[in-house]
């Protein structure tokens, strides 16, 4: 069994990826920012981002190296403080992994790291548009030129002799929290709430499907460089929507939310709820990946039924 270290661990993708890791049997080593006590096959070690500041044997003891780290996008109106955060939770992060990698003797194999779609921007404005790809250049906006410095941060690892594997992931559907959760919360009081005019394209992923990715780019050395991580079947939001409303088998009411309300409500931030990408994951499915959930349909019973 390998010993795998996550940063953001505690996160949404994370605290899934733990709990698949230690069920196969290996150890989890988590960089926290405050001290924890060891719990059976996790132990918690200390970094410090902002100071630049790591427990380097989080590095020496690991196998496979795993980034998540990153301040939450949708937490809240883009100011330019919280914008800085955003981008600086990512890349003094990866700079920081890149740094103890070149500087500690160690034997990881492998590091994985998160990205996002947002690397992508909008669909062209143009009837069907090809899906993204990932040899496609990164868009001009904030989240565009945040995900290019992203993954600059830790591509240097493949400088060290370490195979990389990138994931620029969608929205992400998970009870535990993210999108679906706030998707979710209307419908339980009877409104589907659709945002802007629901038309724009959501490229999603299942929970369990992304942990299935990162476990694949771990133990198949063929995984390496960037793939998106969603689902094959990519929907409009009103889709989306919908088909959680139809999966509750409640009564409810369609209720559209104005573009303008949510230019006021969210700011700048509105432009990625109302922005329309359609993400390939041909890139994956040709790495023999199988996706438990390729439609909508089935990933929102799955996760109907657990809740």
């Amino acid at each position: 069994m390998a010993t795998v270290t996550i940063t953001g661990g505690t996160g949404l993708i994370g605290a899934a990826l733990t709990k698949k890791l230690l069920e196969k049997g290996h150890d989890v080593i988590v960089l926290t920012r405050h001290q924890k006590p060891s719990k059976g096959k996790i132990q918690y070690k200390v970094w410090d981002v902002q100071r630049g500041q790591l427990d380097a044997t989080a590095i020496t003891e690991a196998d496979y190296l795993v980034h998540l780290a990153g301040a939450n996008v949708a937490d809240g109106r883009w100011s330019e403080k919280r914008k800085k955060e955003i981008v600086d939770s990512r890349v003094k992060s990866g700079e920081l992994l890149t740094k103890t990698l070149n500087t500690e003797k160690n034997h990881v194999k492998t590091v994985i790291s998160a990205s996002a779609i947002g690397w992508y921007g909008p669909d062209p404005q143009i009837p069907n548009p090809r899906p993204f790809q990932e040899n496609d250049k990164a868009a001009t906006d904030f989240l565009g030129a945040t995900c290019q410095q992203w993954e600059a941060s830790i591509q240097p690892v493949t400088s060290l002799g370490k195979r990389l594997v990138i994931f620029r992931t969608g929205v992400v559907l998970s009870n535990a929290g993210g999108a679906y959760a706030e998707f979710r919360k209307p419908v339980n009081f009877g409104a589907a709430t659709i945002l802007g005019n629901g038309n724009q394209i959501i490229s999603w992923i299942h929970i369990d499907d992304v942990v299935r990715l990162y476990l694949a780019a771990m133990e198949d050395t063929r995984w390496q460089g960037i793939y998106n991580a969603v689902a094959p079947k990519p929907v409009s939001n009103k889709e989306l929507i919908l088909a959680i409303a139809q999966q509750k088998g409640s009564i409810y009411i369609p209720f559209q939310v104005p573009s303008f309300a949510l230019r006021i409500a969210l700011g700048e931030m509105s432009v990625e709820v109302l922005k329309s990408a359609t993400v390939s994951a041909q890139k994956a499915e040709a790495e023999g990946f199988t996706f438990l959930y390729p439609t909508i349909g089935k990933a929102v019973a799955a996760l109907q039924h657990e809740a």
